[in-house]
């Protein structure tokens, strides 16, 4: 990430992420330490979105759900192996 001193744009903290209701794209994919690349390409794996204007944004809930989801996968995946 660059630095704001040089390019003179502010960065939302990850602590005020954590008391949002929904993240958006960049956000989540910060949050759980994913490209934005990533996301598109696997779009189908990821939480589900909604949009509030041109906004594209992730809910809590929907986040959480994704993390269960993927848990779930790796536990099955160790099983199988």
């Amino acid at each position: 990430m660059p630095r704001p001193e040089v390019t003179g744009r502010k960065f939302a903290s990850l602590d005020a992420v954590d008391d949002a209701d929904a993240f958006t794209v960049n956000e989540f994919c910060a949050r759980h330490r994913i490209s934005v690349q990533l996301f598109y390409k696997i779009r189908k794996q990821m939480p589900r979105t909604f949009n509030v204007g041109t906004r594209v944004l992730i809910s809590r809930e929907a986040a959480a759900a994704w993390r269960r989801e993927r848990e779930r996968a790796a536990q099955a995946a160790e099983r199988a192996a």
